[in-house]
């Protein structure tokens, strides 16, 4: 399929996603992977001075920076969705310029829920760090990836030394992990980094998190691991309400662990984009 049709059926399907009022919160945009080989990326890009972000964050004035820090999205194992953008518009309500990628579409790939796909999310992070560092109202050197579920294990693997960022002179200044897959033994994560999930998560158990936790290497950059209790699954999902069983687990939206998990993740970026903080409202 060519490209131009593929950005297209994205950019179809995610205005039916986010309805008529939300579409023009962000753009739809497309850019090189790391290697010719590697499919060309498309992904929903959100900017604190543009659209629905501008209007969430302080009545449409842009703040008053030259250039922004940002933050790579990546989502869960089926697919760039409305949450996707959501979680992007909300970055870009705070001040962040934030890139949502869909590494599954580019592939022709309708879902990666029962295959690993989360090696290939990796890499297809660092495309979008290379294609944000060259925006002229980016700041190279404040961005963070930040991801769920499969797009969570990416985010960890995408920093661990002796992972991806072995293959990478660039670095992310952080990363946050909500209720990643916990797999990767003795880490050593090149970002201080934000791990968030459920007590009642039987799809990705939280106490494999502990384990990694303690047994990360004493070279690691910092990690912070917060477990929610009597939270499952995609806890931050709010259309996964009534919760359901999928793929033989239990994913349930969680209000309570949903707001404080997103103000968790502000305070998390704040800290470590350089200090910034987005005084650009304090909707969520």
């Amino acid at each position: 399929m060519r490209l131009d049709l593929r950005t297209s059926v994205l950019a179809i399907g995610l205005a039916s996603l986010l309805g008529t009022r939300d579409a023009s919160a962000g753009s739809l945009v497309q850019f090189p992977n790391i290697s010719d080989q590697a499919p060309e990326l498309v992904g929903y890009f959100a900017r604190p001075d543009r659209g629905l972000s501008a209007l969430l964050g302080g009545g449409g004035s842009a703040p008053s920076i030259v250039q922004y820090p940002a933050v790579v999205v990546l989502h869960g194992c089926s697919g760039i969705s409305s949450h996707s953008a959501g979680v992007a518009d909300r970055l870009g309500s705070w001040g962040y310029v934030a890139l949502a990628v869909d590494s599954l579409g580019p592939r022709g790939v309708a879902d990666r829920c029962t295959r690993s796909g989360y090696q290939e999310q990796a890499f297809d992070a660092y495309a979008a760090l290379r294609y944000l560092a060259q925006q002229f109202f980016v700041d190279a050197t404040r961005i963070a990836v930040l991801g769920h579920s499969m797009g969570g294990i990416a985010t960890l693997y995408a920093v661990d030394r002796d992972m991806a960022a072995q293959y990478f002179t660039e670095r992310f200044r952080a990363a946050i992990a909500y209720y990643p897959a916990c797999i990767l033994p003795e880490v050593s994560l090149t970002a201080p980094t934000l791990i968030l999930t459920g007590e009642s998560d039987d799809w990705t158990p939280a106490e494999r998190c502990r384990e990694m936790v303690t047994h990360a290497r004493s070279d690691s950059a910092p990690i912070a691991l917060h477990v929610y209790p009597d939270t499952h699954h995609a806890f931050d999902v709010a259309a996964l309400q009534p919760g359901r069983r999928v793929f033989g687990h239990w994913v349930e939206y969680n209000e309570p662990a949903s707001t404080d998990a997103a103000e968790k993740t502000r305070a998390f970026l704040a800290a470590h984009l350089a200090g910034i903080s987005p005084a650009v409202g304090n909707k969520r």
